[in-house]
């Protein structure tokens, strides 16, 4: 769709909105398949605000476990690496799967547009962040201020020079907490799902140095 060019520090501040306001840690069970495999099992994710996430999964009967802490766009471990990269290929697609959306990189173009469909009785905000190579678009479908729908839905959508690398679709529940998602990569293996269902949702835990330097 045609967006206007739009403010980097309107997007930015708009992204910190899709944080939690303090630490929290997300249970949620997972699936993934391909062409080749089928894989299903559980994970945690803890997240601490505004930019650090460690996510941690295990497959089924407690075998295929592992671990990487992500800060902003980077990965700064993974154990194994190998193993989380198949799982996660695409670092922006694992925020939005929970619910978040990154701040525009400093070398993005920023355009957004926000459209209110009055007989649904929905709102859209529409966000994109253009670098040279890759395109990231944010959509947060919301009930408008009169509206009785009791879930919001984030699409995120990553393109590298034109083409699309992965697609995700998040429900946020009326607490604005992550309820499910779908991540499809379709390039990957001949087309790769990652879906997550989230569990629990709880903001009381106090997260350990430690957790943050290695797996173990």
């Amino acid at each position: 769709m045609a967006l206007a060019p739009a403010s980097r520090d309107s997007a930015a501040a708009w992204a910190r909105t899709t944080l939690p306001h303090t630490p929290a840690l997300i249970r949620f069970r997972w699936h993934y398949q391909d062409e080749r495999v089928k894989y299903a099992g559980r994970g945690t994710v803890r997240i601490a605000p505004p930019d650090s996430l460690r996510f941690d999964y295990v497959g089924p009967l407690g075998l295929g476990s592992g671990a990487a802490v992500i800060v902003g766009d980077s990965v700064l471990w993974a154990d194994p690496e190998k193993d989380f990269r198949s799982l996660v290929p695409a670092i922006p697609m694992l925020w939005a799967a929970f619910g978040m959306m990154r701040p525009p990189p400093d070398d993005a173009a920023v355009f957004g547009a926000q459209i209110v469909d009055s007989v649904r009785q929905m709102r859209r905000i529409v966000w994109r962040f253009a670098q040279p190579e890759d395109t990231l678009d944010y959509a947060l479908t919301l009930p408008d201020s009169t509206g009785r729908g009791e879930r919001g839905l984030l699409e995120a959508e990553w393109r590298r020079r034109g083409k699309m690398v992965a697609r995700s679709w998040s429900r946020v529940d009326t607490l604005a907490h992550p309820a499910s998602a779908r991540i499809d990569f379709p390039d990957a293996s001949g087309g790769a799902r990652f879906e997550l269902t989230v569990v629990a949702f709880d903001t009381t835990q106090v997260f350990p140095p430690a957790i943050w330097r290695s797996r173990r």
